[in-house]
């Protein structure tokens, strides 16, 4: 998969994306990241994006012409997706991100200031995108998060399969909890089933804690059973 990240802030990606499993996906050549300064698309001296919304109101809008040239730049083929991260959009979800993998490209426009001229979300954009219901300063952690939730899901990067098959939100419920060395820390013990070695007896036990959780945390989940 290529990703490839179009922003005014393309240094806040320099450290973000060289460690943890996007690192190793990348080294892998299972994923490849481009991160494009928007600034560089902009006929402007000055190496302006943004100028006032008409009609008046608080805040600079980012303009429509260096986007679209930023992204006609770098898109592939139909196989591409342009993607607006925006407090607007959909809110990603671990069974929307699956569906991401079908693409060869993702392209992810990071909004910025009071918005983005709409008419980047009604012509360019295929789809906006949100991380959840809070306002963040731009997209640019949104494009952070959605990368490290992808890298995860490509077939080779996390070692072992059953780490990300088994884990909150695959089955409709969130995880169930985790315990390990010591067995006994400030006089809370480790509970004695997962002692046991009765593997049938610990399933049942993860599931039961599982869906206790789930019901306690994240009801709505159940309702998708």
């Amino acid at each position: 998969m290529r990703i490839d990240i179009i922003t005014i802030f393309p240094q806040m990606f320099s450290t973000v994306f060289t460690e943890g499993i996007v690192r190793i996906a990348q080294e892998k050549k299972l994923l490849n990241i481009y991160i494009h300064n928007l600034r560089d698309f902009t006929q402007d001296k000055h190496k302006k994006v943004d100028a006032p919304p008409y009609g008046g109101g608080a805040g600079m809008v980012l303009r429509c012409e260096p986007i679209f040239k930023a992204v006609e730049s770098v898109i592939l083929d139909k196989r591409s997706r342009v993607v607006l991260l925006s407090p607007q959009g959909r809110v990603l979800t671990q069974k929307r991100a699956k569906q991401f993998l079908k693409y060869q490209q993702l392209i992810l426009i990071c909004g910025r200031y009071e918005g983005v001229d709409e008419r980047v979300a009604e012509y360019l954009a295929d789809e906006e995108l949100s991380i959840g219901d809070y306002i963040l300063s731009g997209g640019e952690i949104p494009a952070m998060v959605l990368v490290d939730v992808l890298a995860r899901l490509l077939p080779g990067a996390v070692g072992d399969k059953q780490s990300i098959e088994k884990e909150s939100f695959e089955q409709s419920r969130l995880d169930w909890p985790h315990y390990t060395r010591p067995r006994v820390f400030r006089r809370w013990r480790v509970p004695r089933v997962l002692l046991s070695g009765d593997h049938r007896k610990i399933e049942l036990w993860r599931k039961k804690k599982a869906l206790e959780k789930t019901k306690e945390n994240r009801p709505d989940l159940l309702k998708e059973v």
